[in-house]
């Protein structure tokens, strides 16, 4: 979860490590730090964010074409500047920046102590740049290989970059676990935790394996090498990553300005798949391994966080449309309780960044077990993809505001899909039905951007919830995991305790809450269950509690109801996710906003949660 940046090149290496650390500070944001080879190794690092870096080094020496950067997430040591990357080696001969746990360090750290090593932080990443100094002074070796040796003696995850103060045009990079990728310019080499930072200095990039090591050397190719040193050619790849889609253009936040993204999110998700004219539905990975969908004995979704309220969806639609048994599993929970797993199950990992580290281990796990497994990620290249045997992605483009919302409606819409075309090559749906949700899903993007117009109702009506301490979100069949995603983001950004809950759930304890102060989120389109609806909000009514309602537009009786009342557009239950929660997005952004929130980098959570 932390943003790693490395350069080496003819150009000044500061400002554009910089600027990387700006491109990744989504992935973290509790410190900051950069090593530069200029002679020696000069080292800033600093508690804060990277303005305050840039602060802290205005005076000082930055020179060099050599370097590394890191923008923290903590795991191991409080945020501060001890604890902040990079790390020196006890000589300070060797620097090291790091993304992921070493889950055996105290091991090593005690071996390590007794051979007579010093340490300065409490963090795992300085007893693996020790661990490799050690190493090369005890066996009497290179650089490269007292990182293979150390490497291989490591327990966990790790992306690291390592540059040495005697070897002054060279960096070495290894990832296993977390995502790691190169870029390879003209004379120049750049490497990141994602591509984000590498855009706009060359589209060609390699993107490591787990135990691969890479050696980057001036005027010399790239060298990949496993941890039991077998020599690897490297695969180059060309990103189709658009410079602009990293900006706010205009917005006074990325996550607002992903939010208005949503009609072309869910617009791209569906092109080159839907064929309105055709009455068809077109997705490879879906159509390589027909057979193991259409005879599976269930389908599984691994995944954590808002992709998990994307496979909660999920499972109601493949479970309606396609008739196939849906398990929905917590990443983290899965791999940890044995479950009964098989080759007759297909698994479905859902990750906005494709590097979720439990959703990974789920999938590793379930893959030994022969499950098909499949995935639905939104970033080419990432390890959650390379480990499918196949996926679809949602083409939601770059999401940089680490609560999710872009994300939600694309992998909803790719769910949508797949149990659209799942329900017709079973049979378990008619031709009419078929066609008339197809001709709705073609115009979810439409009714997306007439959604947004609420906007400023939404800014107006946050305003009155500003200081208000809990919420509770009620939402019945499928808007019941979208009353699940809308607690969920206001509680990322503004602090405000909130619960999600079936609203029959209600009368088995959260009414107990119900007052005049208690606000009453209740998602209530037009649906089969909507009379149970009204009921809900009768009983909330009844204990004083203060109604917010999600409403179909025209609604008249849940309208008639409520205190605070925001219209979507009428479409079919099914398809009601993609509009329902949008509001609910604009009310937790809204107020945030009034309460003087960090929006886009919320407190204690980084976007791409790359360790357990």
């Amino acid at each position: 979860m932390c943003g790693i940046v490395g350069y080496l090149g003819l150009k000044e290496a500061y400002p554009i490590l910089i600027n990387g650390l700006r491109r990744l500070e989504y992935r973290g944001y509790d410190s900051a730090g950069v090593a530069l080879i200029n002679g020696g190794i000069n080292l800033y690092k600093t508690k804060g964010k990277v303005s305050e870096l840039e602060a802290f080094v205005v005076d000082k020496n930055t020179k060099g074409t050599v370097g590394i950067a890191h923008t923290r997430w903590a795991t191991h040591g409080e945020p501060n500047e001890i604890n902040a990357h990079p790390h020196f080696s006890e000589s300070e001969k060797l620097a090291l920046i790091h993304n992921g746990i070493i889950e055996n360090y105290n091991v090593i750290k005690e071996k390590l102590i007794k051979s007579g090593v010093k340490f300065t932080s409490h963090t795992d990443t300085e007893v693996l740049i020790q661990f490799i100094e050690f190493i090369q002074k005890a066996e009497k070796v290179d650089l490269v290989k007292a990182t293979q040796l150390a490497l291989s003696q490591v327990v966990g995850a790790y992306a690291i970059v390592i540059v040495s103060r005697d070897e002054p045009d060279m960096m070495i990079a290894a990832r296993n676990g977390s995502p790691l990728v190169i870029g390879i310019g003209k004379d120049e080499f750049h490497i990141a935790s994602d591509a984000s930072p590498i855009i706009e200095y060359t589209r060609d990039v390699v993107y490591l394996d787990d135990e691969e090591i890479a050696i980057i050397k001036r005027n010399e190719k790239l060298q990949i090498k496993t941890l039991k040193d077998q020599q690897k050619t490297p695969f180059v790849e060309k990103l189709e990553l658009d410079l602009c889609a990293l900006e706010k253009e205009g917005y006074e936040h990325f996550m607002l300005k992903e939010i208005f993204e949503q009609p072309k999110s869910i617009r791209d998700s569906i092109r080159g798949r839907l064929n309105i004219e055709r009455d068809t539905i077109a997705m490879a990975g879906i159509i390589d391994f027909e057979q193991r969908f259409l005879n599976a004995r269930r389908i599984i979704f691994t995944a954590a966080g808002t992709s998990w309220h994307a496979a909660l969806v999920g499972e109601y639609l493949i479970e309606e449309l396609a008739r196939i048994s849906v398990e929905v599993e917590y990443a983290s929970e899965f791999r940890y309780r044995n479950p009964i797993i098989d080759e007759r199950d297909v698994v479905i990992a859902i990750s906005q960044s494709g590097e979720t580290a439990d959703t990974l281990a789920a999938m590793r796990l379930a893959k030994s077990k022969g499950a098909l497994i499949y995935s639905i990620c939104n970033v080419v290249g990432s390890s959650i993809a390379r480990l499918s045997d196949a996926g679809s992605f949602t083409h939601a483009g770059p999401e940089i505001g680490v609560a999710s919302t872009k994300a939600f409606t694309a992998q909803v819409t790719v769910l949508t899909l797949i149990a659209l075309l799942l329900a017709q090559k079973k049979g378990t749906i008619s031709k009419s039905k078929f066609n008339q949700l197809i001709n709705e899903l073609d115009t979810i993007p439409s009714k997306v951007e007439e959604t947004l117009k609420v906007s400023e109702q939404v800014r107006e009506m946050a305003k009155i919830f500003t200081y208000t301490r809990n919420f509770l979100y009620l939402g019945r069949g499928y808007n019941f995991p979208v009353a699940l995603e809308g607690a969920l983001k206001l509680k990322e950004i503004s602090y405000i305790h909130a619960e999600g809950y079936p609203a029959a759930e209600m009368k088995h304890g959260p009414i107990a809450l119900i007052d005049k102060k208690m606000p009453v989120v209740v998602i209530a389109p037009v649906s089969g269950i909507y009379d149970k609806v009204v009921s809900n909000i009768q009983e909330i009514k009844a204990r004083k509690g203060k109604v917010i309602a999600i409403v179909s537009k025209g609604d008249k009786i849940v309208s008639a109801l409520s205190d605070y009342v925001i219209e979507i557009p009428h479409t079919d239950e099914v398809l009601s996710p993609l509009l329902s929660v949008i509001p609910l997005q604009l009310l937790s952004y809204y107020i945030a906003v009034m309460r003087d929130c960090e929006i886009d980098q919320p407190r204690n959570l980084a976007k791409s949660v790359t360790v357990e």
